[in-house]
């Protein structure tokens, strides 16, 4: 059954949901998060303190997707092309594990700056 999360970057706040894999089920077990996000083209991700070593990754995804970056231990959420994307999709730095999905529009995210708050709750 997935997992209703609430993420606050700077001072957008939208809803999303975990699914049920293994990795996700770990970052819920973690909650709540709170880091500091850097930008990668139209991406936030930040270093989360969760290991995960899931297989099954992939480096194109859909705006909107949140997932997990192994390399870095990171969390990664997208909302549009990156300086890997080579069209309008957005494409992680290497590949990643899916882990849940954004509700409403991903895009406003492009407000919010390098460098600032963003916190992962459990949604009530």
């Amino acid at each position: 059954m997935p997992k209703k999360i609430r993420i606050t970057a700077g001072n957008i706040t939208l809803d999303g949901e975990l699914n049920d894999t293994k990795t996700a089920q770990a970052i819920w077990a973690a909650l709540p998060i709170v880091a500091r996000g850097n930008r990668w083209g139209d991406e936030i991700y930040f270093g989360i303190g969760v290991q995960s070593r899931e297989a099954g990754g992939q480096e194109v995804v859909a705006v909107g997707d949140l997932a997990y970056w192994p390399p870095g231990n990171a969390f990664c959420i997208f909302f549009g092309p990156t300086p890997a994307s080579s069209g309008s999709e957005p494409r992680a730095a290497s590949a990643v594990i899916v882990v849940g999905k954004l509700a409403g529009d991903a895009k406003q995210l492009t407000k919010v700056p390098s460098g600032a708050q963003v916190t992962i709750e459990k949604a009530v």
